[in-house]
């Protein structure tokens, strides 16, 4: 009996992991298509997606007389646009920006003195929990490119990346106590998973400004950028994701979802998905075309 529980336990962790499943559905009293209509109400902004032959996607933050806040349509926008990438099958990488040489300011205030009750807090929560994890997700090794101020929920959403890249004068800050909140779209959970609960205790707590060297010396930045320059600091940051994307796509995206499930899942199941992923490459094209040519890998 107790077997066939933890079996079933299990076996919803993996479901989890499928592409297009949410956190929260109707069962969590989340009712997504309401949450939508309330969000529509919020114009303003766009959230810009280019698909490039390399298998390098560019998602930019648009909004920049707001310095890139989320509104509510953009919020909508980001969901569509991930579940775009969950259907690029030939995607490979993907690197997360802002327009106008500044990453996120957070969300929109007007937005948020709207919906002021706890009950719309929780609700919106749930929606950039749901869409940002999906994000985390995808198949696609995601890079945050921030230049100038990550602030609040950019600051999250930079959580959600599997790597940060900053220009000298970048700032990722976590401004969430001034607002008298704590983070909500999953930033808290996730920066205590990339630079210890100790580290993520002094950053949100003293709500730290976190300057590119900084951010690199716990771990938060994985590289700062030579150029703040818009357009060459986007080249920099592609020829960098370049070195992790090269390869198959199938394999790239592989070795993606093998990571996420050794990162969410219990031992005994991330091995069993880990095998799972194997099986789809093991004797596939890539797989005996690096056999063929013999290639040693000591150089």
């Amino acid at each position: 009996m107790a077997k066939s529980l933890l079996t079933s336990s299990l076996s919803v962790r993996t479901k989890l992991l499928q592409t297009g499943v949410s956190l929260y559905n109707t069962s969590h009293g989340f009712h997504e298509e309401e949450v939508k209509k309330v969000l529509e109400q919020f114009p303003g902004g766009a959230i810009d997606l280019q698909k490039k032959e390399n298998g390098i996607g560019i998602l930019t933050l648009n909004n920049p007389s707001k310095m890139n806040a989320f509104s509510g349509a953009m919020m909508l926008q980001l969901l569509e646009r991930v579940i775009e990438l969950e259907n690029w099958t030939e995607g490979k990488g993907l690197i997360v920006c802002g327009a106008k040489n500044t990453f996120c300011s957070g969300s929109d205030l007007n937005a948020v003195k709207a919906l002021s009750t706890p009950e719309n807090g929780v609700a919106l929560s749930m929606f950039m929990q749901n869409t940002l994890t999906r994000f985390m997700r995808l198949p696609l090794i995601s890079v945050a490119l921030v230049q100038g101020w990550a602030m609040g929920g950019g600051a999250e959403f930079t959580t959600a990346c599997d790597f940060r890249l900053m220009t000298v004068d970048s700032v990722i800050r976590f401004v969430h106590k001034e607002m008298g909140i704590v983070p909500s779209w999953g930033g808290a959970s996730r920066l205590v998973e990339i630079i210890g609960s100790r580290q993520a205790l002094r950053a949100l707590s003293g709500t730290l400004k976190l300057d590119s060297k900084k951010a690199l010396s716990i771990g938060l930045a994985d590289e700062v950028l030579q150029t703040s320059d818009d357009a060459k600091a986007l080249e920099e940051a592609e020829e960098w994701l370049e070195q992790f994307v090269s390869g198959p796509p199938e394999v790239i995206r592989g070795l993606k979802k093998s990571v996420c499930s050794g990162r969410e899942l219990y031992l005994e199941e991330a091995l069993q998905n880990e095998r799972d992923v194997l099986g789809t490459l093991w004797g596939g094209p890539a797989n005996l075309e690096a056999i063929a040519k013999k290639g040693k890998h000591t150089k």
